[in-house]
């Protein structure tokens, strides 16, 4: 949920950031699946697009248009991706295109009302979990995503908000992902406190602790502490100029107002509308096979995230042995491996996949 606040970086840093070189992406060295030569014919529209759908959502406030984007054509396995921030947009997920197509899966980009290419209506009474939740509905109805081919793959905030619809409307998914999210705001208030906290030099955490008692978190020295001694270890453990563009390009589009007004302006615990949030005592309700992704260096509790995957009724834990918050970059193959694998063997019938 902790993804970086852009608008609060300093100048020369965000110069930095936006002159970093795009990352290559890898063959996935486990790919030897043929893709069918339905995965880029599939769309039957008559003037191609690209796969892009622009989806009307009702809401308490009117009616807007949310985006979205299918990639390839599979009718058994259609992945939907849900973007953290909150606020961030779907493009950090673009590495997903170096390793799905080939193993022939379609995914779906989709940026949450607010976010990216989406309509941004700017009301934070609309900056709602419940909304969101029924906004994912919409648009899975618009899609004609079924039990037969749905997953849902959330990621930081995105997980907390595909574990509420799976909550609600399990009867939908065929398989359940939560990448990077406890399921547990005060719980992870503590970890960023007695874990993450106390990792940091005494001197860089007490200039830190200072310029949050102050509120004072526009100061330009709140980021320059925070991205070189935490976001380097804990969100994407790369240094800051090697970080890959797609990500980069995101987190500079994130939604101000929509991040403070749901989680708060400290990047150490969480003080907006999911302050309270806790579906721990909940998981045992979930049937649907579920996928519980952490990184050893995250800034979510690892053996939270594994432990979710004990509590639920069919669940696998994936901690990365060498990821942080962003474990599909710097623990990619690892990320990538289990997530096929974890859809694969749900298609195959299996309630639990072995990783």
């Amino acid at each position: 949920m902790k993804l970086i606040s852009i608008l609060r970086v300093t100048t020369t840093l965000l110069a930095a950031l936006a002159t970093a070189s795009c990352t290559q992406q890898q063959d996935h060295a486990a790919a030897t699946t043929t893709v069918p030569p339905a995965y880029f014919t599939g769309d039957t529209a008559r003037v191609k697009d690209g796969g892009v759908q622009v989806i009307p959502i009702t809401t308490p406030k009117g009616k807007f248009n949310v985006w979205t984007k299918r990639f390839g054509n599979n009718p058994r396995i259609k992945l939907l991706l849900l973007n953290g921030g909150p606020g961030a947009t779907h493009e950090y997920f673009e590495c997903m295109e170096s390793f799905l197509p080939q193993e022939g899966i379609e995914f779906i980009y989709y940026d949450q009302l607010g976010c990216g290419n989406s309509d941004n209506p700017r009301d934070t009474a609309l900056w709602s979990l419940p909304r969101y939740v029924e906004e994912v509905e919409q648009v899975r109805q618009a899609l004609h995503l079924t039990k037969d081919n749905f997953y849902l793959l959330g990621h930081s905030w995105g997980g907390i908000l595909a574990a509420e619809y799976a909550f609600k409307y399990q009867q939908h998914l065929k398989g359940l992902i939560i990448s990077n999210m406890m399921m547990s705001v005060p719980d992870y208030g503590k970890y960023a406190d007695n874990v993450l906290a106390k990792q940091l030099k005494p001197e860089v955490l007490r200039e830190i602790r200072q310029i949050e008692a102050r509120k004072d978190f526009q100061n330009p020295r709140y980021m320059e502490l925070l991205l070189p001694n935490f976001y380097t270890e804990h969100i994407l453990r790369l240094p800051l100029d090697k970080w890959p563009e797609p990500v980069n390009r995101s987190f500079a589009k994130m939604n101000q107002s929509l991040y403070v007004t749901m989680q708060g302006p400290s990047e150490f615990g969480v003080a907006g509308k999911l302050v309270h949030w806790d579906r721990t005592p909940d998981l045992n309700q979930l049937v649907v096979p579920v996928l519980s992704i952490g990184g050893k260096y995250d800034t979510m509790d690892p053996e939270h995230m594994r432990r979710v995957a004990t509590l639920v009724q069919n669940g696998t834990a994936l901690i990365c042995p060498n990821g942080s918050h962003m474990s599909f970059y710097d623990d990619q193959l690892t990320y990538m491996t289990g997530l096929l694998t974890f859809l694969k063997g749900i298609d195959a019938g299996q309630k639990k996949v072995a990783l």
